[in-house]
């Protein structure tokens, strides 16, 4: 509990510094749902006027919209063996729950409600969308103390869950080291359906190895063990190009189907990254 608070502290005072505007402005739009068309009248937004359906008529027309009921978002975080990797500061399990609670509470300052979806091989633990502060601190503690039986990780089923789950369209932040070969036709599918924002957490130390001498490399995942002469110039290359291959791969993915996407590090400050996240999204989204 302890660190859970120290995080909410740390989560909430973020929030207020720099990010509750920025996710609002990113997220606003989602409020509203085409309603009708009407008449323009005297002191309407004419940013509102629809050109096409002015010209049919003859006469200017804007687009009605009604206030959709608030944005659900999901917070589905992948809470697999290799998620406890830390070389440095933190984990990447740690570092989900914190991006986890700047998310929630940015959500919660916008009048959003917070779900929370924990997976490994299967799905461990949904809660569905709920509205505040009670829910997004029993979401952070099941993060930080999340054991699934089962360590590997599946996207698929994650993905195929919220697919069947949620019935209305929903805001998904998907956290996960994307440690995972069959990715590709779930995240289409499920971003088809929901809007899907990617944050791919690393740790340095993954994508290469340093020099020195001879180590015992585990998978967390399945359990190999394997002794690695990492002093071998060629053992250090062939790794770093695997990792690299595995980068892109995942990168192509989110490109293919249009998901906005971050990579962030456990050895360094994520806001940036979420800074930069979320005005490439918004500016997307204005675009659109």
């Amino acid at each position: 509990m302890q660190r859970v608070r120290r995080l909410e502290i740390r989560a909430k005072r973020l929030v207020n510094e720099s990010f509750a505007g920025e996710y609002h402005s990113s997220f606003k739009g989602q409020g509203l749902d085409f309603d009708e068309f009407r008449e323009y009248q005297h002191g309407d937004e004419i940013r509102l006027i629809d050109w096409n359906v002015t010209a049919r008529m003859g006469t200017p027309f804007i687009r009605k919209f009604r206030e959709e009921r608030e944005l659900s978002v999901i917070l589905a975080v992948d809470v697999s063996r290799s998620t406890v990797y830390g070389s440095q500061h933190r984990s990447k399990l740690e570092l989900a729950a914190e991006i986890a609670a700047v998310l929630a509470f940015s959500a919660r300052d916008n009048g959003d409600k917070v779900g929370l979806l924990l997976f490994a091989a299967e799905p461990i633990l949904f809660l569905p969308p709920a509205k505040g502060s009670k829910q997004i601190l029993r979401s952070v503690r099941e993060i930080l103390t999340a054991v699934p039986e089962k360590p590997g990780t599946d996207i698929a089923s994650a993905c195929d869950f919220l697919l069947t789950t949620l019935r209305r369209k929903a805001l998904v932040f998907l956290l996960s080291d994307f440690l995972d070969t069959e990715i590709r036709k779930p995240l289409g599918t499920l971003s088809r359906k929901h809007e899907t924002i990617a944050l791919r957490l690393f740790d340095p130390a993954e994508e290469r190895i340093p020099d020195v001498g001879k180590v015992v490399l585990r998978d967390n995942e399945h359990g190999y063990e394997r002794v690695v002469n990492t002093s071998n110039s060629n053992v250090r290359m062939a790794y770093q190009k695997l990792t690299r291959r595995h980068r892109q791969g995942v990168r192509a993915t989110f490109k293919r189907y249009g998901i906005d996407h971050a990579s962030i590090s456990t050895s360094s400050d994520y806001l940036p990254a979420l800074h930069q996240l979320l005005k490439r999204h918004a500016l997307r989204k204005n675009h659109h």
